[in-house]
């Protein structure tokens, strides 16, 4: 074995979906109980758009969320009866997305006309509530919808979306949940039956005031914080393709950083930061193996990484390696490269031996 190898746990992943969506199993703020959506975008965090989109429709969600146009209609070809929401919205793309029945979030009045001119059809429609990243903003609202009634009356789902929902204690959350408790009866004077949808993962975590209708699970579903109770799906092991002695004194990798303090053994591993192990993680722990941390020993490069492994005299070459799983969570990977664990997941290379357990794909 020459590649490292990405385990994705389906059933902890549709565990995880089943968790959040029992979070909003109470009557909504507005009315009904609220839905737990799904966030596939990005090659569903890294994971893999296919098993992941596929496990989560037979465990029972039917509404998912993608970047782009590109992603959703490659979603449809997977699920061709799901709710497919396209979050940055639509412009030179709207014909494609009408062609394969996206649902966008329109976010600015320009977006609302490409939508028209592609002849409509059911939308969502997102709302700046504080964030000043994508959205109508809110002094803009009623004369959009006055402008463009007959395309937005199509409205299914009106949105938002919380800056600081990592930070229960932020008073941001309580402001921007007033701005869209404003926002909503506005648009519901042209789209009478559209849905709300103000949380992600975080904000379902800071309870049933912020659920509405739908809730939008994102990193929660796979395995992140700040969905703390989450079960852990993806796990990275790396076999040893060569170990070397070297003497005291001598360097090791790029720049010659390193300089061995004693004899040591350096196993060498086929992964580096072309496959998301992040270039920042050099002097961090390298790998877990036998349930001990064994310290990265010079630079990370692009397809290689070198370990101390000294104090295992017993590994040899083949012999596999922990990068993340039991002993290293995303997030705690996230914590030494000095990141967030979306972008761990999400910056998981093309490179490694992908394997599905679960969810009746073993």
């Amino acid at each position: 074995m020459s590649a490292a190898t990405l385990t994705v746990d389906l059933d902890a992943l549709t565990g995880n979906w089943h968790r959040l969506s029992l979070m909003t199993a109470t009557p909504a703020t507005l009315v009904g109980l609220t839905e737990a959506a799904a966030v596939v975008k990005a090659d569903a965090y890294g994971c893999g758009l296919a098993p992941v989109a596929l496990a989560l429709w037979d465990r029972g969600c039917s509404s998912f969320f993608v970047a782009t146009p590109q992603e959703g209609i490659a979603l449809r070809a997977i699920l061709p009866d799901a709710d497919i929401y396209i979050l940055n919205g639509v412009c030179d793309r709207a014909e494609d997305a009408k062609a394969h029945a996206l649902i966008p979030c329109l976010n600015a009045p320009h977006q609302v006309a490409a939508w028209r001119q592609a002849g409509g059809g059911p939308c969502a429609l997102q709302i700046d509530t504080g964030m000043a990243r994508l959205g109508v903003q809110p002094g803009d609202l009623a004369h959009l919808l006055e402008t463009e009634r007959e395309t937005l009356a199509k409205c299914v789902l009106v949105m938002s979306h919380l800056a600081c929902a990592d930070d229960p204690d932020h008073p941001q959350n309580a402001a921007q949940r007033a701005t869209f408790d404003d926002m909503i009866p506005v648009v519901r004077a042209v789209a009478p039956n559209a849905l709300a949808s103000l949380a992600a993962t975080g904000g379902t975590l800071l309870g049933p005031e912020y659920h509405y209708d739908l809730v939008r699970c994102g990193i929660g579903l796979y395995g992140g914080l700040p969905f703390a109770d989450a079960e852990p799906v993806v796990t990275l092991t790396a076999p040893v393709i060569q170990i070397r002695d070297i003497p005291a004194g001598a360097p090791v990798g790029y720049g010659a950083d390193w300089i061995a303090p004693r004899p040591s053994r350096i196993a060498t591993l086929p992964l580096g930061y072309a496959d998301g192990f992040h270039r920042a993680l050099s002097g961090a722990t390298g790998a877990w193996i036998d349930g001990r941390p064994a310290p990265l020993a010079g630079r990370v490069s692009m397809d290689l990484l070198t370990v101390d492994v000294t104090e295992f005299p017993g590994l040899g070459p083949g012999d596999p390696v922990e990068i993340l799983g039991p002993h290293r969570s995303i997030d705690a990977l996230a914590t030494d490269a000095g990141t967030i664990g979306y972008e761990v997941l999400t910056a998981l290379g093309s490179r490694y031996e992908r394997r599905y357990k679960g969810a009746d794909r073993n």
